[in-house]
């Protein structure tokens, strides 16, 4: 079972998600719902994947981004960015902070667990760097 985390400021969607993902019955999913605390949820719940969310306050999705690819805890754990925030300019910031893929919401929870399937068979190929 692969272990995601979730890191997005809106409670309720993030309850939503969680029990959408785990009703696949293929992932374990670990929520944090408070940007500062990112890195830290990361290293205690050591995910497969993380969904991120640029929009949050305190700190943005992309201070959170690079700050995961800082740490060498953090480096190598995928990131897919999932955000309302629809513009090039973003989706090449969060290219620039090496993320894995970009998903607009609202995204249904098969499109979601496709997706998510893609990132996890790409990193599961000998050899791959992403």
């Amino acid at each position: 079972m692969k272990r995601i985390l979730i890191i997005d400021d809106e409670a309720d969607l993030t309850r939503m998600l969680k029990l959408s993902l785990e009703n696949t019955s293929k992932y374990e999913v670990f929520i944090e719902n408070r940007s500062p605390n990112a890195v830290s949820a990361a290293k205690k719940t050591k995910p497969d994947l993380i969904l991120l969310d640029i929009l949050m306050p305190e700190m943005d999705g992309f201070e959170v981004l690079q700050r995961l690819k800082r740490d060498t805890m953090t480096v190598g754990i995928p990131v897919i960015m999932l955000t309302a925030v629809i513009t090039d300019d973003a989706k090449a910031q969060a290219a620039g902070l090496f993320n894995e893929s970009y998903i607009e919401k609202p995204v249904n929870a098969e499109d979601l667990d496709r997706q998510i399937g893609k990132v996890l068979a790409r990193r599961s190929i000998p050899g791959s760097k992403r």
